[in-house]
């Protein structure tokens, strides 16, 4: 009986082989082996083989020889030890390559066909043959067994989709959000309207951006941007602000129903853009309690995408200066027929979001609208956040210098709030919304953090809305003239603006009252007057004066 020698005994397995690559099951095994390197007393060892052993679903004996051959092998041990003849079948290749065409052309072009049907081929195809001996059914699941396993690998890389009345949504970390109310998740996104504005003088301009903000539980739009600024982190700032905080609008927007959604996300699910992707947004979400998420897979996001369609097809469409979403079959009379501005786009959006949009049922909600949905969906009523935590977050900012007397300047406007005659000389942050700046809130950076100071009002401007792109093209009307830019000659070209596009209007409307006269006056003469006519011809009637305006008066108010 031969006896090894020390040496042999001593010595480890020498390896042979380098693995460059492990199997799944292997990279378990690994991250298993990892958890029990880590120093740790005995108690806790054993508490982590009894760990290992549940994960591995094997027993603790098996987990420690795990460990012994990895000491002596490394990462070969990691990977069983396979047959030589594993993903081969022991069938004629012809019987192989049947199978697999059969099945590959009985799956193309929208057509199905399941590997039982290709078995009952295969035994017809042998009884054309007069093959006594052809693959059973068991072998030709065995044959098409990879195909299947790398399709629904395909299928489970997507949303889970609907389960029944709830959702899930998968994130890029490998996270599965199942949304169970309403404010539980939220995802945003952007794309450019279809549709050319034009400036107040009539002068066009470009397409806007538009970004919503969508209650993924509901389907229901809780907030929305409209810009002309390209997608940012402060873009999307602002679109979460609308969301959050409760709508208010004026009369000028005739809405039949209330934009009643508010409130604040536990979720925040987005594609992975850079604007997501920011520290700003991040900052944001510590800030106001929430998490934000990048979406695993571009068809995760067809909850938020798929309103930017509804849009075009139902509004959009409808506009003047539609340009629709192909740029080669571009409408040739969309830059001569925009005539809208971005305030009267953004009044017919918000219109059709809340009178449309969220009281229309959604294909997955059954008999409940968008909004009705979202308030059932909701398990609390939503705090209210106070606007400074959200000014603070979520407003675009710059810094200026107080002059004395408390009084700042931006975009040529001259501003004065209360209390600020104190801080003359110092650098302050300004934060504004672009979409009227003749507000700004005013504050004052220590250390690592802003304290609200004031609001600051644009001089002679406080009962007006203007934007900051509105600003810039009065200053720059303004420079054309050779007048001085100030507070009082912005407002009075403001004012030009809005009487030269009455007066176009006017206009408009007298030039289709004469070719309505005109073709009354084409149409056959009755021998009885109709009732507008008599009431026309009527001495008592008194003729619409028009407005007239009193230029020197203008004069002397706005300094011309």
């Amino acid at each position: 009986m031969l006896i090894p020698s020390s040496d042999e005994t001593a010595s480890p397995v020498e390896v042979q082989e380098i693995v460059t690559e492990l199997s799944d099951e292997a990279k378990v095994k690994q991250e298993v082996i990892q958890s029990l390197m880590e120093p740790c007393d005995r108690r806790t060892y054993g508490q982590r083989q009894r760990e290992a052993a549940q994960k591995l679903g094997a027993s603790v004996r098996t987990v420690r020889r795990l460990v012994a051959k990895w000491e002596q092998e490394g990462l070969a041990a990691l990977n069983q030890d396979q047959r030589a003849d594993k993903g081969k079948h022991r069938i004629a290749p012809d019987w192989q390559d049947f199978i697999l065409k059969t099945y590959k052309e009985g799956n193309k072009d929208g057509k199905r066909i399941t590997p039982a049907q290709v078995a009952i081929r295969v035994q017809a195809r042998a009884q054309e043959l007069g093959q006594e001996d052809y693959p059973s059914y068991r072998t030709v699941y065995r044959v098409l067994q990879p195909i299947i396993e790398k399709q629904q690998q395909t299928q489970t890389v997507r949303s889970k989709g609907w389960r029944g009345s709830r959702l899930s949504v998968k994130t890029r970390d490998g996270k599965d959000l199942s949304v169970e109310y309403s404010n539980h998740v939220w995802q945003c996104d952007h794309t450019r309207a279809d549709v050319l504005l034009v400036d107040r003088d009539g002068h066009t301009l470009a397409r806007p951006w538009f970004t919503t903000v969508i209650d993924t539980y509901s389907r229901c739009i809780v907030g929305i941007n409209l810009a002309y600024d390209a997608p940012s982190s402060q873009v999307v700032a602002l679109a979460l602000r609308h969301a959050i905080l409760p709508k208010q609008y004026g009369s000028d927007y005739q809405l039949h129903c209330e934009w009643g959604t508010y409130g604040k996300p536990e979720h925040f699910y987005t594609d992975g853009g850079k604007d997501f992707r920011s520290n700003h947004l991040q900052q944001i979400g510590v800030q106001l309690g929430f998490v934000c998420h990048l979406r695993d897979r571009p068809s995760e996001g067809g909850i938020v995408e798929r309103p930017f369609g509804t849009f075009n097809t139902e509004l959009f469409s409808m506009l003047p200066g539609y340009t629709g979403s192909n740029v080669q079959k571009r409408p040739e009379e969309a830059e001569k027929e925009a005539c809208l501005t971005l305030r009267e786009l953004e009044q017919l959006l918000v219109r059709f979001i809340v009178d449309k949009y969220n009281q229309s049922v959604d294909a997955r909600m059954g008999d409940q609208s968008r909004f009705q949905r979202w308030e059932a969906g909701l398990i609390a009523v939503p705090n209210l956040i106070s606007q400074r935590d959200l000014d603070i977050c979520l407003m675009k900012q710059t810094r200026r210098s107080i002059y004395r007397g408390g009084y700042l300047q931006f975009e040529n406007l001259t501003y004065r709030g209360e209390n600020l005659a104190g801080y003359a000389g110092e650098s302050v942050v300004l934060r504004y919304d672009p979409r009227d700046i003749t507000t700004v809130l005013v504050y004052r950076t220590e250390g690592d953090q802003e304290v609200f100071l004031a609001r600051a009002y644009a001089q002679d401007l406080e009962t007006e809305q203007l934007s900051i792109n509105e600003a810039k093209a009065s200053s720059r009307k303004v420079r054309e003239a050779g007048k001085a830019v100030s507070n009082r000659s912005i407002l009075a070209e403001v004012r030009d603006r809005d009487t030269f596009v009455t007066q176009k209007k006017t206009k408009k409307e007298r030039q289709k009252a004469e070719q309505g006269e005109l073709r009354k006056a084409k149409q056959p003469v009755s021998m009885e007057p109709e009732p507008e006519e008599v009431v026309s011809n009527n001495s008592e009637a008194e003729p619409e004066m028009p407005d007239v305006l009193d230029y020197e008066q203008m004069r002397e108010d706005y300094g011309w």
